[in-house]
Parts: structure tokens; C-alpha cells; sequence
């Protein structure tokens, strides 16, 4: 009895079908004739992109295909439609829209813009635009992430309104297909390409661009449509009932299965998912059960292997640190005892002739004054005259910049010299008595007052009351203070820029503070670690020796002091110097 009524129910599903078959086939007649009749029986030219896979393209045997292709020719078959393809550049068939050289593009993505000069149907997809980029390329998220990046895009598509609309116009490289953007792309030109996800990856697969992936997925989507001219309703209005019709029968679903439908995962029922969870579960729940007992019994040998060698690492890290102090230390001592003793000889054989210089220049410059009356009168009696094989009306005012520039250059060598001899000899601290540290600042601000001048309008000194002596000797403490001031001058970009200087105790540190401020360039964060380093300098173009920090770091050690700096690149920089105040053993 139940093979019969089984058999009787598949006689009547088929019968239903046929019914409907006929039903399809008669309407498809019936809509033909209505269609003849109404004497629009004339081909309606489609257009559309000729490289825009997996929607619609050219195929290898020269053959318009694809999504669109396949629904285009279903709604004309059930419509009794003439249909022609005409595939090209996807700015050529927008304008062929326009100029109304075809009927109806296939597929065009909705917008309010284009809304205005043309008709669209409902949507009969959704495409997805994604970005793609080389595999070494960071990834972005969003399309906002592309600011200030190079993007492909290709010409008037719909993404290349959008980033238009959003401001990248600047940053746009068009092409006239996706192919080309994706090609361009790959070749390693430019940061990121905005394409839609399907063709993208549709690309990718086909032209063998290995280099590239999706970067962000859905980054927009849009309404996928039929798109005739504004005013045109009649033709829409037919591709629109064929289009309903399709999905009706279901023959859409068949050829959006067949084109887009390659990405959709497998649908999995819950009878199949809990029959093959069964089977993968069971010897995995088995597989991890032992896992957990043989990973107990090595878990504590683990843990005290590991810990036993993190010992040892330790301590071999331990070791390498103190050996590479020990041997950053002899290489210094070594350095520093070649600069004592080089300095010690040259110093010398330096000095001798400088002094000289130092001595016959002024006597020049004398001799010139005395001269210059008498060389202006004969030029003024006898016209030019050669002086030194130069014309004097030349060398007159050339004279007095070359004496100044020669004595300033010698005075430049004997600071040079003197800064070496200081460095050579930093650990001889010499005689130390109690110090008012606000008298000491004084004596070195008056020393460094003509640069200071030099260098800002911006000056200002605060001195604090009441401030304990210190321990130390008066001019060594100068030496850091001048070098100091100078640093803080040297640093700024022009007059306008201010230094301060400012002494004051700190009770609860029991210890003399002078503090240098300046809103010069600042110090590069690289460069805090070796200020303190002999011939180290950034200014070696102005005359730097590199040896002031060193010096004055030096003495400060030698005070018991610290000498600290803080920096911002572009702001400034802010030298603190710290003396401690003498214990009592040291005042008897």
C-alpha cells in the first residue's frame, strides 16, 4: 500500500511539473506575440563592460558571457526580446547610454548621481567592493584608511564616484578596466586597488597575480541594476517584468548559482553536522584525553627544566654585561691616556706659534689704523693704486674683515687647545673651598655675556635667597656653567627664541640647583646617550669640539654632583646641574 501511494505521489509531481512547463511555454508565446504585435519587434542593443568578470566579459573565443550575459538573454527569451550585445570600455558604454546608441546596460551600480540621466530597475544583485593590495602592503580596514595612499581604481566605475565624492581625486590612478588596476597593481605600482570582491578575485585566479590578496572585504556594497536612459520606462519595464518572471520560475537562482554562487559555503544540515561531528569528536575527545594524561606526567620535568635554564641564561647574561662594562672601561682608560699624552705634546708646539699670532694680528690692525689715513689720501689725490696685487679701492674695506677673521680664528685654535689641555687633566680638581654658587653663576654669565646678546633678546637670570655654599672650586664650576649657557645659545633658531638660568635648594635632596632653560631646536632622542661622550658633537660644522658635555660632566663628578638634561626635538631643552652640600668631615 505505501509503494503505491509513493508511486501515485511522484506521477503527480511530475504531472504538476509539465503543467507548468506548459504554463512557462505559453506565456513566453503569448508575450512574444503582444511584443510583435505592439511593433517592437526592432533589436535592443545591451551593453556592456568587456572585462568585468565574473558579471560579464569577453571570453577567449571572442563570445560576450558571464552573470549578466546569461540573465539577459533569459529575460529575452521569456519576453520574445531581440536582443545584441555590444561589449567595450566601461566609460564608452556609459556615454553610448546617453547618446542613446544603446537601449540598456546590463549591469550598472545604483547612485543618487547617476539617478539623474538614467532609469533604473531593482537591483538583481549586490556587488561588494573590497581592497586589494601586494601581501607586503600593511593592511587598512576602511576606506577612510587610504587617505595619503596611492589608489587604483578604474575609470568611472562606481567606486571611482565614490572616492571622488570622499575627496581622493588627488590620489586616483585610473585605468579603463579592472584587469588593468589589478595588473598595474601587481607590477608593484601604487599602494592599494578598490575593485569589486568577485572580479578581483576572479582576476587574481585567472591572470595568476600571486602577489595579491584582499586586504579588506565589503568595504561598500551596491545595488546591482539594469539601467536604461531617463525617460526610456517601456524598455525597463519589460526587463523588469522578464526579471520577475525568472525568479519565479527559479531560473534566476540557477544562473546566479552558476556565475556568483562559487564563494557561498556548503549548506550543512543538522542531521549531517551532528552525524560527521560524531565521528570527528569522538577521537579527538579520545586523542585529547590522553594528551591531558602523558602532558601531567612531563609538566613538572618541564617546569623545572625551564626554570633551571632561565637560571642559566640569567646568569650568563649577567656575565656578558659585566664583561662588556669591564672592556667599554679599558678601552676608555686606554683613550684617554693616548689623548693625555697626545695633548701634552702637541699642545705645546700649538700654543708657541698661536701666541705669536695671537700677539703680531693686533700689532697689524694697529699698523693698518696708523696706515689707512695715509692710503686714503694718496687714493683720493692719485686715484687706484695696487696694494698687494689687488686694487685698493677693493682691499680697502677687505683689509679690516681679513685681521678680524685671522684673530678670531686664533683665539678659536687657542680655545680648542685649551679645552683638550682641560679634558686631559679633568681629574685634577685642584683647590676647593666654600663657594656662593649665586656669585659663581654671575662671574660666568659676565664671561659669556657678548653671545648671549648675540644669540636672544630673550634673556633672563633668577638668582635663589638665602642659598648655602657649596663645596667645590669656583672656577671649574664656571667652566660648566659657561659651556652650558653656550650649548643653550647655540641652540636656538633666531633671536626671538629665550634662555633662562635659574639657582635654587631643594631641601629635601640637601643639594644646590642651577638650571639652564632654552626653547632652541632640542635634542634628538639618539643623540641623549652620547652628550656626555668625548668629541662627540653635533655642531662640529660651527666649530664644535665635542669635548664641553665631557668636560663639564667630568667636573661635576669631581663635586660629587650630577648633571642632568631633558629635551623635547623642536621645544627645547632643560640642563639641571645638582651640587650637594658639604658633610661635616669635609669643612675640617
Amino acid at each position: 500500500m505505501s509503494a503505491l501511494w509513493e508511486r501515485g505521489l511522484r506521477a503527480g509531481v511530475v504531472a504538476l511539473i509539465l503543467l507548468l512547463m506548459l504554463g512557462a511555454v505559453a506565456h513566453a508565446e503569448t508575450a512574444t506575440q503582444d511584443y510583435a504585435e505592439s511593433g517592437n519587434s526592432s533589436v535592443i542593443i545591451v551593453g556592456g563592460d568587456r572585462a568585468y568578470p565574473p558579471y560579464e566579459f569577453i571570453d577567449k573565443d571572442g563570445k560576450p558571457a558571464g552573470y549578466n550575459v546569461d540573465l539577459t538573454r533569459a529575460i529575452a527569451e521569456v519576453m520574445g526580446m531581440k536582443v545584441e550585445f555590444r561589449f567595450g570600455d566601461w566609460t564608452d558604454m556609459r556615454n553610448g547610454l546617453l547618446k542613446k546608441k544603446i537601449n540598456i546596460l546590463q549591469g550598472i551600480s545604483y547612485s543618487d548621481a547617476r539617478a539623474s540621466s538614467v532609469d533604473f530597475s531593482p537591483p538583481h544583485t549586490i556587488v561588494h567592493h573590497a581592497i586589494f593590495a601586494r601581501k607586503e602592503t600593511p593592511p587598512v580596514r576602511t576606506l577612510e584608511d587610504l587617505r595619503g595612499k596611492k589608489v587604483i581604481v578604474f575609470r568611472d566605475g562606481i567606486m571611482h564616484e565614490v572616492l571622488e565624492r570622499m575627496g581622493f581625486g588627488k590620489d586616483l590612478v585610473l585605468t579603463p578596466t579592472p584587469s588593468e588596476a589589478m595588473r598595474l597593481l601587481a607590477s608593484g605600482q601604487h599602494d592599494y586597488a578598490v575593485v569589486a570582491m568577485l572580479p578581483g578575485m576572479y582576476l587574481i585566479r585567472e591572470l595568476h597575480l600571486t602577489n595579491l590578496v584582499p586586504v579588506a572585504r565589503s568595504v561598500v556594497s551596491q545595488q546591482y541594476c539594469y539601467g536604461v536612459a531617463k525617460g526610456n520606462s517601456e524598455l525597463l519595464t519589460r526587463f523588469n517584468e522578464g526579471l520577475a518572471i525568472l525568479n519565479k520560475t527559479g531560473q534566476y537562482k540557477l544562473i546566479y548559482d552558476k556565475w556568483l554562487g562559487i564563494d557561498d559555503p556548503p549548506r550543512v544540515t543538522k542531521d549531517m553536522a551532528i552525524k560527521y561531528g560524531a565521528m570527528v569528536m569522538v577521537p579527538l575527545l579520545l586523542v585529547l584525553a590522553g594528551t591531558v594524561l602523558w602532558s601531567r606526567t612531563l609538566q613538572t620535568r618541564v617546569a623545572g627544566r625551564t626554570a633551571e635554564l632561565a637560571r642559566e641564561v640569567a646568569e650568563r647574561n649577567k656575565a656578558l654585561e659585566e664583561l662588556r662594562r669591564h672592556q667599554d672601561k679599558l678601552v676608555q682608560a686606554d683613550k684617554l691616556a693616548s689623548l693625555g699624552t697626545l695633548v701634552s705634546g702637541v699642545a705645546h708646539e700649538i700654543n708657541n706659534p698661536n701666541g705669536l699670532l695671537l700677539l703680531d694680528i693686533p700689532i697689524l690692525k694697529r699698523v693698518h689704523d696708523d696706515a689707512e689715513e695715509v692710503l686714503e689720501n694718496h687714493f683720493h689725490e692719485h686715484g687706484d693704486f695696487m696694494l698687494g696685487g689687488i686694487p685698493y679701492s677693493e682691499m680697502r674695506g677687505e683689509i679690516p674683515r681679513i685681521l678680524e677673521e685671522m684673530q678670531d680664528s686664533a683665539k678659536r685654535i687657542k680655545r680648542i687647545v685649551n679645552d683638550l689641555k682641560d679634558f686631559a687633566r679633568r681629574d685634577d680638581v685642584g683647590q676647593m673651598e666654600l663657594i656662593d654658587i649665586n656669585l659663581t653663576v654671575q662671574t660666568a654669565l659676565r664671561l659669556v655675556d657678548p653671545t648671549i646678546r648675540s644669540s636672544t633678546r630673550h634673556f633672563t637670570a633668577s638668582y635663589g635667597e638665602g642659598l648655602p655654599a657649596i663645596l667645590g672650586n669656583d672656577q671649574r664650576i664656571e667652566q660648566v656653567i659657561v659651556n652650558l649657557v653656550l650649548n643653550a645659545c647655540q641652540s636656538l633658531p633666531d633671536k626671538e627664541k629665550a634662555v633662562s638660568l635659574s639657582t635654587s635648594f631643594d631641601r629635601g635632596l640637601q643639594e644646590v640647583l642651577i638650571q639652564v632653560r632654552d626653547e632652541g631646536n632640542g635634542i634628538a632622542e639618539e643623540h641623549m646617550q652620547h652628550l656626555f661622550d668625548p668629541f662627540f658633537t653635533t655642531k662640529r660644522d660651527s666649530g664644535g669640539t665635542g669635548l664641553g658635555l665631557s668636560v663639564s660632566a667630568g667636573i661635576v663628578k669631581e663635586h660629587g654632583g650630577t648633571l642632568s638634561f631633558e629635551s623635547v626635538q623642536g621645544e627645547g631643552t632643560i640642563a639641571t646641574l645638582f651640587l650637594p652640600l658639604p658633610k661635616k668631615e669635609e669643612l675640617t
